[in-house]
């Protein structure tokens, strides 16, 4: 295992709310009903035109493109008028600092954010020094298409079964499995376990602490 490739909505970020919220607020704004928090919950991890496509996928009619800009618009406002809103989840920083002091192994991020919402990511929580190669919705095609993490190993000058994807939903999965890598699930995301499974998880983690043993990472080689 040389490369570590987390998702960020529902891996690492809680950020649930305020996805729900603008997309609700983004729906409202055409004049139709809001979805519901389990379909927006089903599509986070899809780049934003293929998350509103699945959501729109029964009504033609929906202006899907001017939806998905005001979905970014009203998430980039709410994020700057509560910049605390999103929290990221327990033990994640520490693992993240952890996987980065160690000599044998990268770490990397694939992502159906943006990239300016992956830089915001990077800066609030301080992480500018730990990811080698930052896959966004703006660089490949959406999961659960395998170009981030072919694109992500190429980057950090790895093989793709020589990576493994840490995510929490079936998108993450599936791109791990369609790409040749390894696929963590998370208990804690916004697909359930057993739809992880069957799209193609290795193993579920239960808490951070639990990943170094699931990749078989020994107790050793810290960066000097």
């Amino acid at each position: 295992m040389k490369l570590i490739i987390f998702d960020v909505d529902g891996t690492l970020l809680d950020s649930q709310h305020a996805i729900v919220a603008a997309m609700a607020e983004a729906y409202t704004q055409h004049g139709l009903p809001a979805p519901s928090r389990e379909a927006v919950r089903a599509i986070v991890g899809l780049s934003v035109a293929e998350a509103v496509a699945e959501l729109s996928a029964e009504a033609a009619d929906h202006p899907q493109a001017e939806i998905g800009e005001a979905f970014k618009l009203s998430f980039m406002q709410s994020r700057a008028r509560s910049p605390d809103g999103m929290a990221l989840y327990p033990g994640a920083l520490q693992i993240i600092e952890r996987l980065a002091a160690r000599g044998d192994v990268t770490l990397g991020l694939a992502t159906g954010n943006s990239r300016r919402g992956v830089a915001h990511f990077i800066e609030r929580f301080g992480l500018e020094n730990h990811f080698v190669t930052r896959q966004t919705a703006d660089d490949a095609p959406s999961k659960p298409h395998p170009g981030m993490i072919l694109q992500a190993a190429a980057e950090a000058g790895v093989r793709p079964e020589e990576a493994a994807m840490v995510g929490d939903t079936t998108f993450d999965m599936a791109m791990a499995r369609a790409a040749g890598a390894r696929a963590i699930g998370v208990a804690w995301g916004y697909h359930p376990r057993d739809r992880l499974m069957a799209a193609g998880a290795e193993t579920i983690i239960e808490g951070f602490a639990d990943l170094p043993a699931a990749l078989g990472l020994p107790e050793k080689a810290m960066a000097s």
